[in-house]
């Protein structure tokens, strides 16, 4: 039998987020009925923040009751205070997630406070959460590199995926944020982490600015981590880091998956077809999308 592994797909709010333009809750309700339709079990709904630092990211609460009645089928939230936890509870979420950064001047400009802060601020809510029975995913954000500070000390890294586990999280989300890891320094990074926190709690998410999301992906299969974050179309960015490209695409990680006789359960024709459809809906012509 296959080795499976799962994939975190981030389009519906990773991606979606970073697009210029915002498109209607029934058109990102039916892009994540069409991601569902091609079988990925782990959705990424929306997100939790103030619609003045969100716009695309409004009403988060009526996509997730929309889609939340699928069952089998888990849509984590972002959710970054105690006011975004009480919109979520409200909204039916059944799982959150957090984000901390290895960088402190990242942490500084993406969620206006230290690494320090950051956790105080996310322990009551972690808290609260777990209490009420909802799952806690943690992302850290720019292991590989910031586009402030540049090259990140191996150990911050290692010592913020150890304080999320810490916390409650159940799984720690390793995000390359700007696209600038190659495999060697992926693998020397996971194998790092991977002594403080199990490695069956670990996923990996990159970015594909230089193209190496794929094989950093890889390598990082190699060492044992069973759990991809991606993009349909390659969805997202980073808009603190200028020229920073999308996700890595989720229709390519399933083709290398598919390769290497991993099973998904995932339809890879299925997440082309939800790909163009929201390629169509924002009115995006700039990237040529996979072949079925």
């Amino acid at each position: 039998m296959a080795e499976r592994v799962r994939i975190v797909e981030v389009g519906p709010r990773d991606g979606l987020q970073n697009e210029a333009i915002a498109v209607s809750v029934e058109t990102r309700i039916a892009f994540i009925e069409k991601l569902i339709a091609a079988g990925l079990t782990s959705i990424e709904a929306g997100s939790f923040v103030s619609p003045k630092w969100a716009p695309q990211m409004a009403d988060t609460a009526s996509v997730l009751k929309a889609v939340a009645r699928h069952s089998g089928v888990s849509f984590p939230v972002l959710v970054p205070n105690a006011k975004g936890l009480d919109a979520a509870l409200e909204a039916g979420a059944r799982e959150i997630a957090i984000f901390a950064a290895a960088s402190e001047t990242f942490s500084q400009k993406n969620i206006n406070c230290s690494i320090a802060d950051s956790f105080d601020r996310f322990a009551p809510v972690v808290e609260r959460a777990l209490s009420a029975g909802i799952r806690v995913r943690g992302y850290v954000s720019c292991v590989l590199g910031c586009p402030y500070e540049g090259r990140v000390p191996l150990e911050k890294v290692v010592d913020v995926s150890a304080r999320l586990l810490a916390l409650g999280c159940y799984e720690i989300s390793l995000g390359d944020t700007i696209g600038v890891g190659a495999p060697y320094a992926a693998r020397t990074m996971l194998k790092a982490v991977s002594e403080r926190v199990p490695l069956f709690q670990l996923a990996v998410h990159f970015h594909d600015t230089y193209g190496q999301a794929v094989a950093n992906i890889y390598a990082c299969l190699e060492e044992g981590v069973r759990v991809v974050d991606s993009s349909a179309g390659g969805l997202g960015g980073c808009p603190y880091a200028k020229g920073a490209s999308g996700n890595v695409a989720t229709e390519d990680v399933i083709y290398l998956l598919d390769g290497l006789g991993f099973e998904t359960g995932v339809d890879r024709r299925a997440v082309i077809d939800a790909s163009r459809f929201i390629f169509a809906a924002l009115g995006r012509t700039d990237k040529p999308l996979r072949p079925a």
